[in-house]
């Protein structure tokens, strides 16, 4: 990422344009100068809310302002999300909520208020989408805008539109948002995490690969901990190095992950910004012929309605971070549970496994008339499902998933079953009210 004092700048506190080699800003003093070569020329930006839970939290209750406070369950939870006065202790999104108050212990816990969340994030979405109407939402929080062709109606470039944007909600809304701008949403995706909270990254296709080079294999979709081990092994540290490497290469050591490898290493992603309507989840469900309370029943309902919300989520080339049980009992009421993955996904084996665990604690003896999975905070495929899932064991179901969706492609979905639902027939294929 190119810094040049010799190029004109915006501040990004009073949005005066600075000239060559100024420091500060000439109007307010602000050191919070953006510049760049490209700068005038770039117009796809990723937008991503400062840890945007706690922010809302602390927005609405000004004493909590200088403290650590976590967003999560209780102390057998995981964290959700947690302000940085918290992650400079150490505090992170997912952690078990026993080792972020080992890490932290004076930090305030308050209980995730979805609905609070959902209303703020609609009214960032609503500005979001007064600025173009390509914007493409990837959680709650965060979203891709393609702002090319907006010049002529906001009178500025898609910069300036930017840092307007980002005062404007500082302002109106209370919280702040850090942006990443440049040629592709890989590179847009990376700028925004560069300078977190209140940042603003810009990456041209000048330097894009200078840039690259020197991050570590982890700076790539998918690339976790898990798998950059793997990568370790093999001698691979940073994305330099996968710059020097033949695309066959990659692909005969890591399959199609290789092929991501080597694109994105050198900055290679055409993938535009889409447009999503108001569909908030992807679900399935089914009432039974008649009443079932034993989980042995429920289960191999449960795991068909899993992969087929599964098959549509590949479809559509998206995934969903939290996975939601439904259950209507034999006298009507609805019983919904829900379960936040530490990582967005699409596979059915996870979908399953969340559902499982929500299913065995609901089912008391309880007479059901209906079950649904589905799956909301939807979210962009490429985000879904890295490799280093939470143990070896889980990479290697994902791996044999994706042969199973193969087959089911080429022979059809009665090709291949697996043993919750082999043999039975069509009782796991009733009428589905989606």
């Amino acid at each position: 990422m190119v810094v040049n004092a010799a190029v004109p700048g915006i501040c990004r506190d009073c949005l005066y344009r600075t000239g060559p080699g100024e420091r500060r800003c000439r109007a307010c003093g602000s050191p919070r100068v953006l510049r760049h070569p490209e700068l005038e020329t770039l117009s796809l930006a990723h937008i991503d809310c400062d840890a945007f839970y706690a922010a809302v939290e602390k927005r609405d209750n000004p004493e909590l302002r200088d403290k650590p406070v976590i967003i999560g369950g209780g102390k057998r939870g995981v964290v959700s999300t947690a302000c940085y006065i918290a992650r400079i202790k150490g505090v992170r999104s997912a952690m078990p909520m026993f080792k972020a108050l080992q890490a932290c212990p004076e930090a305030i816990v308050i209980k995730p208020d979805m609905e609070k969340y959902a209303r703020v994030g609609r009214e960032v979405r609503a500005m979001m989408l007064a600025l173009t109407p390509l914007v493409e939402p990837l959680s709650i929080d965060e979203a891709f805008l393609d702002l090319s062709g907006t010049e002529r109606l906001h009178g500025a470039s898609p910069a300036m539109v930017l840092a307007r944007f980002a005062r404007q909600v500082e302002e109106e809304i209370g919280i702040t948002v850090s942006i990443g701008l440049s040629y592709c949403k890989f590179l847009a995706k990376v700028a925004s995490d560069l300078q977190k909270p209140r940042g603003f990254s810009v990456i041209g296709r000048a330097d894009a690969l200078t840039f690259l080079a020197e991050q570590p294999v982890t700076a790539i979709w998918g690339v976790g901990k898990t798998f950059a081990a793997t990568l370790s092994a093999d001698g691979i540290h940073t994305i330099g190095q996968l710059q020097h490497m033949e695309r066959a290469d990659l692909m005969r050591r890591y399959g199609t992950m290789g092929d991501r490898l080597y694109r994105l290493s050198r900055g290679q992603d055409d993938r535009k910004v889409e447009p999503r309507g108001e569909a908030k989840s992807v679900s399935s469900e089914t009432t039974f012929d008649r009443d079932l309370s034993r989980v042995d029943d429920l289960l191999p309902i449960l795991r068909a309605l899993s992969e087929r919300v599964s098959a549509r989520l590949k479809k559509a080339g998206i995934g969903g971070r939290t996975v939601v049980l439904k259950l209507k009992t034999a006298d009507f009421r609805i019983r919904t549970r829900s379960r936040q993955l530490a990582n967005p996904t699409r596979l059915a084996d996870r979908i399953f496994s969340a559902g499982f665990d929500m299913l065995k604690r609901e089912a008391d003896g309880t007479m059901f008339r209906l079950i649904g999975i589905g799956v909301s905070d939807l979210t962009d495929a490429a985000l879904a499902d890295p490799p280093d899932l939470v143990d070896r064991l889980s990479y290697k179901r994902a791996l044999a998933e994706g042969a199973i969706d193969a087959l089911r492609e080429k022979y059809g979905r009665q090709a291949v079953e697996t043993g919750y639902t082999f043999g039975r027939g069509k009782r796991l294929r009733p009428e589905v009210e989606d």
